[in-house]
């Protein structure tokens, strides 16, 4: 950081203001929990969801107690991958990383409502690949930018792959359960 506050004085630019990852990160984990959290509730997906309830569901299912668990430990890694991108110097990797994790978040949100209320299962397998691609996308821009910061993203990208297979096997195990039915 010190070698980049003495280039751009060499150069003759401003010296860069230093930006605080802690600040960002308190300010990032209760929006990513508490937007989580609100999605997760309105959108119905707890354990009184009848919808739900009635699928039937793949051997590999966690107990339902295990997604908020996961998802309250991703949030955190997630607020602090992104506060640690934002800390560092402005630049083009730095601004599309989080415009791309920005996205990533938009489209994980979606997710939630589209299985849990609309019932749209083979709608909400598209959005979780493209959240996965997306997801992949950012990884390579954070790791770009904060080697730490990248890492971070490799146990959401498990999870979104392990949350696309469990996906796919309800849609396949639950033909009738699809509200957007192809056929006649």
């Amino acid at each position: 950081m010190s070698d980049i506050l003495a280039i751009n004085r060499l150069e003759g630019e401003p010296e860069a203001q230093p930006r605080s990852a802690l600040r960002a990160a308190l300010l990032l984990l209760p929006l990513l929990l508490g937007s989580g959290f609100l999605v997760a509730r309105f959108s119905g997906s707890t354990d009184t969801n009848y919808w739900y309830q009635s699928l039937a569901l793949p051997p590999i299912q966690p107990p339902p107690a295990a997604f908020g668990i996961a998802w309250s430990l991703l949030y955190a890694m997630l607020a602090v991958a992104a506060a640690l991108v934002w800390a560092q110097p402005k630049s083009a990797v730095r601004s599309r990383a989080l415009w791309l994790f920005g996205i990533g978040m938009v489209i994980n949100y979606s997710w939630s409502p589209l299985f849990f209320q609309a019932h749209l299962i083979g709608v909400a397998l598209v959005v979780i690949a493209v959240m996965l691609m997306v997801a992949i996308w950012t990884l390579v821009d954070f790791a770009a930018v904060s080697r730490l910061a990248g890492a971070m993203l490799i146990p959401y990208i498990a999870w979104l792959v392990f949350a696309g297979l469990l996906n796919a096997w309800i849609w396949r195990i639950n033909p009738a359960a699809n509200v957007l039915q192809i056929g006649v």
